[in-house]
């Protein structure tokens, strides 16, 4: 008698110029379904946890992912970084993850309370404004570059394509924390 069968497939949207561009978001849109399903349950309590002074909660992580996808993506289409587009794009600032937090530092006020809904709802404006741009784009436009001017004056220069890597690359990190963050505060009292 054969085994159970598992199917793995990754559903690709249509209405892409390129299928790379599909590819990417395709990823990142299993990658938050998974991370959703992980996440069921968390009570706001535990969104707003700290496990240390200066620490992320795991709210902030959430907010800090939609933001981040949401400010790259915008930058790879339009070659900007300015960083008050993500108030028009997300209806938060730049800056309203918190991250990072000064070394005694406590989480936003504005994240106290948030539900586990709040954040999927803001990592699905974050989607809407990735999904927008990525449609947009050539498989040659993949190739084109912009530079970033860092705080120090460095220069990096990146394309669109290692910056669509980089946003899956961060969400990965970050997804891998949050279940971190889970069994550290199911294990906290014992």
């Amino acid at each position: 008698m054969p085994g159970k069968l598992i199917r793995r497939v990754l559903p690709i949207r249509k209405g892409f110029r390129s299928s790379e561009a599909a590819s990417f978001v395709a990823q990142l849109d299993d990658l938050t379904r998974r991370l959703f399903e992980d996440m069921k349950g968390a009570t706001s309590a535990e969104l707003a946890w700290q496990p240390k002074r200066g620490h992320n909660t795991m709210g902030m992580l959430l907010v800090h992912l939609a933001l981040v996808e949401a400010y790259w993506v915008h930058f790879a289409e339009h070659g900007d970084y300015a960083l008050e587009k993500l108030d028009r794009i997300l209806g938060i600032g730049g800056d309203d993850d918190g991250i990072p937090l000064p070394e005694q530092g406590r989480p936003p006020a504005k994240l106290r309370g948030r539900t586990l809904t709040y954040y999927r709802t803001l990592l699905k404006r974050a989607r809407a404004s990735v999904t927008s741009g990525c449609k947009k784009f050539s498989p040659a436009g993949l190739n084109r570059q912009h530079v970033r001017v860092r705080k120090d004056g460095t220069r990096v220069e990146m394309d669109v394509r290692w910056i669509l890597y980089h946003v899956v690359e961060h969400f990965s990190g970050h997804y891998g924390q949050l279940l971190l963050m889970r069994h550290q505060y199911r294990d906290r009292r014992r």
